[in-house]
């Protein structure tokens, strides 16, 4: 009899499991994704699709979900839940859909905000298969020149140049003439990035399982059995470079990529996903970063939902039972109700904790546990600059460049982030240049006889706290002042590089961590969100870092949950619409790239019969 129970719990269990896992419907066909459409260059036409304004009779009715915030980890979930026949609303408190991945235009100028160049779009790759899914095929991607980066460290007699190239095999060959000394180094760094690739799903899959069993697997030393990836996250990108070479330059290549954390307090695998980021090509999108939000909102709504700006969300709505209901968002001067059984926050988990919530929520111990396993991430500022000159005319190419003062990038950013208010715009250790008009090979139609740049560094949100409540654009003399001496310290260091920049200048503006907060949301203007530093990638920290929050039908979206850039915010979305719906996306994925790769094969083999 007993045995008779334990076999029908068994496959009870084991029924449940395989339909749980495989016996729902995908979100994700290949009959979904066409053949591209021809771009649309009327700007109007583009506008009513990003920049449609909210009012309650655009609201679609019956709402399966509701995300706040349009950056591309919102609107991955939002898509994945979309195509499963539900409607989605996003809301976007800015006047154009795309958080990061929006662009915008002065004086004829289009830069791009936070999307600078991608990585993994090969054919048939996982990341390009997501894309396709989510925009169903209609994003289309330029791949970069083979020498995509150039790292530049030290100044004058001192500077050293080291040029990055993409190519399975190519990358690290490539850096081994550079470092004929450091061989060993560099074959050693190109395994961890082998295993922090291959293995980070093992890292998503304890955010996918139930918690208690992430913690067992973790605490009983069987998921280090597994894999060294759990050991891996939390070592120290110091620590590891300092064991693998003494070679300073060697070690800033092995961390060249900067999110506002020193080497010494970031993880040694987030590093090295970098770089393996853009191993097999770096890409951009064909017609500017927008053209994402653009085909993404338009799949959206083919489903039933919509995506709707100058909709700032003011609060999630919360019953008496703990749960959340919908959102509350603010049209003028009053407050509109908008419901549905699903509510994600794309906004950040400081934004949604500390600002969304009812105080009382706010206060209960399970939500300042999550609040207390992150902290706020460094604040960032960009010079766009733009150029009556053609890319040729200007002597520049789709090629990035990181500058650092020197090899010591631990040593720089600690004194860098100590320095007072006054000192730092004058003491500058880093920065990244790009230039999106050189990348996309239709700004020559769109924006003839134009280049644009745009420069990056890190900063602290403190040395421009003082001006956080005066409006944007009014903020006054004094800080028009203070930003445009970063502005001109970074343009002069980049123009030692592209010397024919300054006579051809003729727009610049300064985004400051300020600027962050009121176009992106972004929390104390963190682009990258919440600081990427060790304590956050402490393993037990991921496992409970999830998607679902203690508020029911709550969720968390985007660069909190996994990992910052556009990849590590898609997919928090796709980690946060497979645990909304309960049911794991992944697995969908995973089978349908098998499924792409064996019609690739069948149709290689069928040209070598044909050539034969």
């Amino acid at each position: 009899m007993w045995l008779l129970v334990f076999l029908v719990s068994f496959l009870i269990g084991v029924g449940t499991t395989f339909w749980y896992l495989f016996g729902r419907q995908s979100p994700f066909t290949v009959d979904s994704v066409r053949d591209p459409e021809p771009m649309e260059l009327d700007q109007k036409k583009r506008d009513k699709v990003l920049k449609q304004g909210f009012t309650r009779e655009k609201v679609p009715q019956s709402l399966d979900a509701i995300v706040i915030g349009s950056g591309i980890g919102g609107m991955t979930a939002a898509a994945t839940i979309a195509k499963l026949g539900k409607r989605v609303l996003v809301l976007e408190q800015h006047d154009q859909a795309g958080g990061c991945c929006h662009t915008f235009t002065e004086k004829g100028f289009e830069f791009d905000v936070g999307l600078h160049y991608i990585g993994q779009l090969h054919e048939n790759s996982f990341f390009r298969i997501v894309m396709d899914q989510i925009t169903e095929g209609q994003l289309q991607f330029v791949e970069l020149d083979k020498h995509f980066d150039t790292i530049i460290i030290g100044t004058g007699e001192e500077q050293r140049k080291y040029t990055i190239y993409m190519g399975k095999t190519e990358m690290e060959e490539h850096l081994k003439k550079q470092f004929p000394n450091d061989v060993k180094a560099v074959e050693e760094f190109f395994k961890i990035m082998k295993i922090s690739a291959r293995k980070t799903p093992f890292l998503a899959g304890l955010k996918l399982i139930p918690q208690w069993l992430a913690l067992f697997l973790l605490r009983s030393g069987i998921a280090d059995l597994l894999s060294p990836v759990f050991r891996l996250i939390g070592s120290s990108a110091t620590e590891v470079a300092d064991i693998l070479t003494s070679n300073k330059d060697l070690q800033i290549i092995f961390a060249y990529f900067f999110y506002g954390v020193p080497p010494r307090d970031s993880s040694s695998l987030i590093n090295a996903l970098l770089l393996h980021h853009y191993k097999r090509g770096a890409y951009y999108p064909r017609g500017g970063a927008s053209e994402i939000p653009f085909h993404i909102t338009k799949v959206i709504q083919k489903y039933g939902g919509n995506v709707l700006v100058r909709a700032p969300v003011t609060r999630v709505l919360v019953d008496s039972k703990g749960a959340a209901y919908g959102v509350s968002v603010k049209k003028g001067q009053e407050e509109v109700e908008v419901r549905a059984p699903i509510i994600i926050s794309n906004c950040g988990i400081f934004n949604t904790f500390k600002r969304l919530l009812p105080p009382e929520i706010q206060a209960k111990p399970e939500i300042q546990k999550r609040l207390d396993m992150m902290k706020p991430g460094q604040g960032s500022l960009l010079v766009f600059s733009g150029f009556d000159a053609t890319a040729e005319e200007l002597g520049i190419n789709s090629t990035n460049l990181w500058l650092f003062n020197n090899n010591d990038m631990d040593a720089m950013m600690d004194d860098f982030f100590s320095l007072e208010k006054d000192e730092a715009p004058d003491n500058i250790p880093m920065m990244f240049i790009t230039f999106p008009s050189a990348k996309d090979p239709t700004s020559k139609i769109r924006h003839p006889g134009k280049t644009c740049m745009t420069i990056m560094t890190m900063v602290n949100y403190e040395w421009f706290e003082e001006w956080k409540d005066t409006t944007v654009k009014k903020r006054g003399d004094d800080y028009m002042d203070y930003k445009m001496r970063f502005a001109n310290n970074l343009f002069d260091w980049a123009c030692m590089y592209f010397p024919k920049l300054r006579e051809k200048l003729v727009f610049q503006e300064v985004a400051t961590p300020l600027t962050n907060v009121h176009f992106l949301g972004a929390y104390r203007g963190a682009m990258y969100s919440a600081e990427h530093n060790l304590e956050r990638f402490h393993i037990e920290v991921m496992a409970k870092n999830r998607c679902d929050t203690p508020v029911k039908n709550l969720f968390i979206s985007g660069q909190d949950v996994f990992s910052c850039g556009i990849a590590g915010a898609l997919h928090g979305g796709l980690l946060c619409a497979s645990i909304a719906l309960g049911h794991i996306v992944y697995i969908d994925l995973f089978l349908l790239k098998k499924k792409l790769k064996r019609r690739k094969a069948r149709e290689m083999a069928a040209l070598a019969k044909k050539l034969q």
